[in-house]
């Protein structure tokens, strides 16, 4: 077992979770009251039950009252009938509130999730952040569903019963307490072991998770390089942590019923010999030690029932810490309380000596300085590494720098709202992702008020609208997740397309045509033209026959800018981007 394994991994703050937990009900005060009323009643009319038994046969049976016997029957009946309509209106209301409550969770949960930064989903794997939009929030729903009705019944029974035996007779009430301390001994033995199990088990869910949809993901490449047999056996290890914890979560839940059975027979064994002592001594009588079988069959059974959902309720603990743990995340900072509102960009672009690390002490930019005019291109070339597009990311405000300034059309970038500074940034990427949704759905993404004619021009535009027409479907040809079922080339038209209605006044290339055949590349190109035309450019270009013609060539190494200008000035200086150059075209 790991050393991951070995830790007792419980609940950081378990008050503070249950708090936060009931926000979420505390909405449903007058539901909530009236489900403890019906809890209540079922207490009591459950309770009764036994004792009518009891009252039965000592008063009637014995007696041979009949007439008695026949309305002490009807009163059961009813008593039953009460109990049973009790316990089924507590159920489905419970479910009602458990479902509204979970509802807000989850929707808080995924509201969260767009508020949080680029950096929060870099730093983490997607399956493993499903994992807890859906098994941790299954897991609180499930147990607000069911425990959360139990664990109330089970203490007022408990209570109840002990109150109800102590009445009838105290001395069988003391015999029956014997199986206490042998059951707390027990449960304190499996409930200190079963919650850290829990725990690990839903961490090693959620990483498993993680790692399926990686797989998943990146199918493609697993069969590239042949890593199948790699893949099933990290599959495998990753299983056996996720079998182990449940494994031995379940196996210490199991010891539950067994000792509750155990101790039962005991408990049933003690009260007959005791009880049978003191009716023959006629201390009781034979129709109390009927109603204290019935209420010691019945004891370990609220004890049993806390037992079991307490285990239950740790693992919801657990799946709602998870939960918070993501609300409690820092989100994307706020807007400048007086962040501007952009009407009309015209695209021009400055950095003012600035740096920025994604790691504090580790610059990945270092005095960046430049300054692009409204409807110039500029082209980032380099290494991989280099820092281009992290220049992008600081232009759309993924990330913010650490010092300098940055400046669109004169204001501070960070006097803008974020919203507004990128409805004005359209870009084209060279991983391309489409939604699951119709063609037209896609191109219409970053537009949604766009007619039909728009999305149709846009589509003619990019050189889209052939291969479109030629579908099943044409524009309503539904795609399925990240556009599978058409070529990359497509894909990559779409994506024009899509901002070409959206006509951004700045537009961000990031090696769009780095995947495509030399035909279809001609058709992206020509697209990319039209698109260009009359907007400010970033182009991010590893192959430089694409900047030729860009106003200013940036050639950043190692975060720094160690050469701009033109193609042709920068040839003649004969340094770094020369070198680049002529690797690429020395044929």
């Amino acid at each position: 077992m790991s050393k991951e394994t070995k830790k007792k991994p419980r609940a950081k703050d378990m008050r503070k979770t249950l708090l936060r937990i009931w926000r979420y009900l505390s909405g449903f005060k007058g539901l909530l009251t009236l489900i403890f009323l019906m809890v209540f009643i079922s207490v009591v009319f459950g309770l009764l039950g036994p004792y009518l038994v009891g009252r039965a046969i000592d008063d009637y049976i014995r007696t041979k009252e009949s007439e008695g016997l026949l309305t002490l029957i009807v009163v059961l009946l009813v008593v039953y009938v009460i109990y049973a309509l009790s316990s089924w209106l507590q159920n489905y209301w419970m479910i009602g509130v458990a479902q509204k409550a979970v509802y807000e969770m989850r929707s808080d949960l995924f509201s969260k999730l767009h508020k949080l930064p680029i950096a929060y989903y870099n730093k983490r794997q997607h399956g493993e952040i499903m994992s807890r939009l859906t098994n941790d929030i299954d897991n609180v729903s499930s147990t607000l569903n069911s425990s959360f009705i139990q664990l109330s019944s089970s203490l007022l029974t408990f209570v109840g019963m002990l109150s109800l035996m102590l009445w009838l007779s105290p001395i069988l009430t003391l015999a029956t307490l014997i199986i206490v301390p042998l059951m707390f001994v027990g449960m304190r033995w499996i409930t200190k072991r079963t919650g850290k199990y829990f725990k690990e088990q839903q961490k090693n869910l959620g990483d498993l998770n993680g790692f399926i949809e990686e797989t998943f993901s990146g199918q493609k490449i697993v069969k590239t390089f042949s890593q199948e047999q790699r893949v099933i056996e990290q599959f495998i290890v990753k299983s056996e942590r996720l079998k182990a914890s449940g494994y031995w979560a379940q196996t210490y839940t199991g010891f539950i019923p067994k000792l509750m059975n155990l101790l039962n027979n005991f408990s049933f064994a003690v009260i007959a010999g005791v009880g049978g002592v003191l009716a023959i001594n006629q201390l009781v009588t034979i129709g109390v030690i009927v109603t204290f079988s019935e209420y010691a069959r019945q004891f370990t059974r609220p004890l049993n029932d806390l037992a079991n959902q307490f285990n239950t309720f740790l693992s919801a603990i657990a799946g709602a810490e998870r939960v918070f743990e993501v609300l409690d995340e820092a989100e994307e900072e706020q807007d400048e309380g007086q962040a501007i509102e952009l009407t009309n960009v015209r695209g021009e672009i400055e950095f003012d000596h600035v740096w920025f690390g994604y790691e504090k002490g580790n610059n990945v930019l270092s005095d960046i300085q430049f300054h692009v005019e409204p409807g110039q291109t500029v082209a980032l070339v380099g290494p991989t590494g280099a820092g281009k597009s992290t220049i992008i990311q600081l232009i759309s405000r993924f990330y913010d720098y650490d010092q300098g300034k940055l400046f669109i059309d004169g204001y501070h970038i960070k006097d803008i709202k974020r919203q507004s500074l990128r409805h004005f940034m359209g870009f084209v990427l060279q991983d391309t992702f489409l939604f699951h949704g119709t063609i037209r759905e896609n191109i219409r993404y970053g537009k949604l008020d766009a007619t039909d004619e728009e999305v149709e021009r846009a589509a003619m535009l990019a050189n889209a609208h052939m291969f479109i027409m030629k579908l099943p479907k044409q524009y309503d040809t539904i795609l399925d997740h990240d556009g599978n079922g058409i070529s990359q080339g497509q894909k990559q038209l779409l994506s024009i397309a899509r901002a070409i209605l959206l006509d951004p006044a700045i537009l961000i290339l990031d090696e769009a045509t780095s995947s495509i055949d030399t035909i279809t590349e001609i058709k992206i190109q020509e697209a990319l033209y039209r698109l260009m035309a009359g907007r400010t450019n970033i182009v991010i270009a590893h192959r430089l026959n694409t900047v030729l013609n860009a106003d200013i060539i940036l050639v950043l190494d190692d975060g720094h800018i160690i050469e701009q200008g033109t193609h042709d000035s920068l040839l003649q200086q004969r340094g770094f981007y020369y070198g680049l150059y002529n690797s690429q075209f020395s044929q």
